[in-house]
C-alpha cells in the first residue's frame, strides 16, 4: 500500500494537465449544477415578468360553438341573429312549439383595460423585482462556487507543500541516522544516538504517509469542485505565496459589502418589492374601466344561412365593498413593508460582522507569516549550528532532534499562515460582494 502511495504520488509531470487557481474557477462556474439552477430561476422569474406584462396588451379570444334546441326563445333569438327572422315566424303555433334549431356560433373578442388605477404596471415592477432577486441568488451561488474553489485549491496546493516538507524531514533523517552510525564506528556517538534518531525517522516517514494521503483526498475534493472524475490528476500552477493586499479602511470595506454583497441587495430589493405589492393592494379597491369588442357570426348550417353582427362597450367596474377583505390585504401589506425594512437593518448589520471577522482573520494571517518567516529562518541556522556541534560531539541527540522537529514544525506553520492569508483575501471579498473570477486573489 504504501507503495502505491508513493507511485501516485510520482506521476511524472507530463502526465498531468497544468491547472492554475484562475482556469479551476472558470472551469467550475461553466458548467456547475447549483448556476445551471439558479439560471433557470432567472429564467423562470423573467417570464413572470413577459406574464405581467400582457396584462397591458390586449386580448384577443376566438370561440366556435354549436346548439340545438326547441326551446322558444333559444329559437327565436337564433333566427335573428342569423339574419333568418320572417314573417311566418311570428304565427303563434311555431312561436309558441318550435321544431328545434341549429345554431353554428363563432366569435372574435378583444378585450382592453383603459384603467386600472396603475395595477398592471405594478405587478410588471413587482416581477421584475422578483427577477431581480433571482438574479442576485445566481451572484450569490457564482461566489459561492469560486470561494469553494479556492478553498480547495488552496487546500491541495497546501497538501502538496506539507507533504514536501514531511519528505525533506525524512531526508535530513536519513541523513542524521547516517551522520550518527559513522560517529557510532568512529567511537564518537553510542547505541542510543543511533536508535533515538531511528525512531525519530520512523515517526517522520508516518507524517510522509499521512501527508500523501491527505494529497489524495485534497485532490479528489478539487476534482469533485470542477465535477471531473475523482482521481483526475493536475499539475497546480498557483503557488502557495503571500498575495499582496491593499490596506483598505475597514469602514470602507463594510460599505462596499452594504452595497455590494447580494444579501445586502436583496433585502433592498425586497422592500422594493413589499412596497409595490402594497401599491397594489390599494390600486385593487379602485374603479377600472375596460373595452370590449366582440365579432359574432351564428348560422343554422356550419358555412351558410347565417349573419354576423358585432358589439362594442365600454365597462366599469368598482369593488364598493367586498366585507373589509381588500382593507385587511392593505394592512397585511403594510406590516409586510416594516418586516422588510427590519430584515435591511439585521441583514447589513450581519453583513458587517462578516467583513469585521474577514477583514482581522487577513491581518492576522499576514502578521503570522512575518513571524512564521522569521521563526523559518532562525530554524534553520539553529539546526546548522547544532548539526556541527553534533558532528564535533559538542551537543547530543536529543538537541539534533528538537532542532529538526523545529524546522520541519516553522515550515509547515508558515504553509498554514499562507494558505490562511490567501483564504482569508478571498473571504473577505466574498464578504464585500466582489469576489468573482475576476478577482486579483486568484493571481
Amino acid at each position: 500500500m504504501k507503495n502505491l502511495v508513493y507511485a501516485f504520488l510520482a506521476l511524472p509531470l507530463w502526465a498531468q494537465d497544468p491547472l492554475s487557481l484562475r482556469d479551476a474557477v472558470n472551469r467550475a462556474l461553466a458548467g456547475h449544477p447549483s448556476l445551471e439552477a439558479a439560471a433557470a430561476q432567472v429564467s423562470a422569474a423573467g417570464t413572470r415578468r413577459d406574464q405581467a406584462r400582457s396584462a397591458r396588451l390586449p386580448k384577443l379570444s376566438y370561440s366556435e360553438s354549436w346548439q340545438r334546441s326547441d326551446n322558444p326563445v333559444f329559437v327565436f333569438s337564433s333566427l335573428l341573429t342569423q339574419h333568418q327572422f320572417s314573417e311566418q315566424n311570428f304565427a303563434i303555433g311555431p312561436l309558441n312549439r318550435p321544431d328545434a334549431l341549429n345554431n353554428f356560433q363563432s366569435q372574435l373578442v378583444v378585450d382592453q383595460s383603459l384603467w386600472d388605477a396603475g395595477m398592471a404596471k405594478k405587478q410588471v415592477r413587482s416581477a421584475e423585482l422578483g427577477r431581480q432577486l433571482s438574479g442576485e441568488d445566481e451572484r450569490r451561488a457564482r461566489m459561492a462556487v469560486v470561494a469553494n474553489v479556492v478553498r480547495v485549491y488552496n487546500g491541495l496546493v497546501l497538501g502538496q507543500e506539507a507533504l514536501n516538507v514531511a519528505r525533506e524531514a525524512v531526508r535530513s533523517a536519513q541523513a542524521d541516522l547516517e551522520r550518527a552510525e559513522n560517529l557510532r564506528a568512529a567511537g564518537v556517538s553510542t547505541d542510543a544516538d543511533v536508535l533515538a534518531i531511528r525512531v525519530h525517522l520512523a515517526g517522520a516517514r508516518e507524517q510522509e504517509i499521512r501527508r500523501g494521503y491527505d494529497v489524495q483526498i485534497a485532490q479528489a475534493a478539487l476534482n469533485e469542485a470542477l465535477g471531473l472524475p475523482l482521481d483526475t490528476a493536475h499539475r497546480l500552477t498557483t503557488a502557495l505565496e503571500p498575495l499582496p493586499v491593499a490596506d483598505a479602511p475597514l469602514a470602507g470595506q463594510e460599505e462596499k459589502a452594504r452595497q455590494s454583497r447580494p444579501e445586502a441587495r436583496q433585502v433592498r430589493l425586497a422592500l422594493s418589492l413589499a412596497e409595490t405589492q402594497s401599491g397594489i393592494a390599494r390600486a385593487s379597491r379602485m374603479p377600472q374601466v375596460s373595452f370590449r369588442v366582440a365579432f359574432e357570426a351564428d348560422r343554422q348550417r356550419f358555412v351558410t344561412r347565417g349573419g354576423a353582427n358585432w358589439f362594442a362597450g365600454a365597462f366599469l367596474r368598482w369593488n364598493l365593498f367586498d366585507g373589509f377583505d381588500g382593507k385587511a390585504r392593505v394592512a397585511e401589506a403594510g406590516q409586510a413593508v416594516a418586516r422588510a425594512r427590519a430584515q435591511e437593518k439585521q441583514v447589513n448589520a450581519a453583513v458587517s460582522l462578516d467583513v469585521r471577522r474577514a477583514y482581522l482573520d487577513l491581518k492576522a494571517s499576514q502578521e503570522r507569516i512575518q513571524v512564521a518567516e522569521v521563526t523559518v529562518a532562525e530554524a534553520e541556522e539553529n539546526l546548522r549550528i547544532v548539526k556541527n556541534r553534533y558532528e564535533n560531539g559538542l551537543s547530543n541527540v536529543t538537541e539534533l532532534l528538537r532542532s529538526e522537529t523545529a524546522l520541519a514544525d516553522a515550515r509547515v506553520r508558515r504553509l498554514a499562515a499562507v494558505h490562511d492569508q490567501r483564504l482569508a483575501s478571498a473571504a473577505l471579498e466574498l464578504a464585500a460582494g466582489s469576489l468573482s473570477a475576476d478577482s486579483s486573489v486568484l493571481n
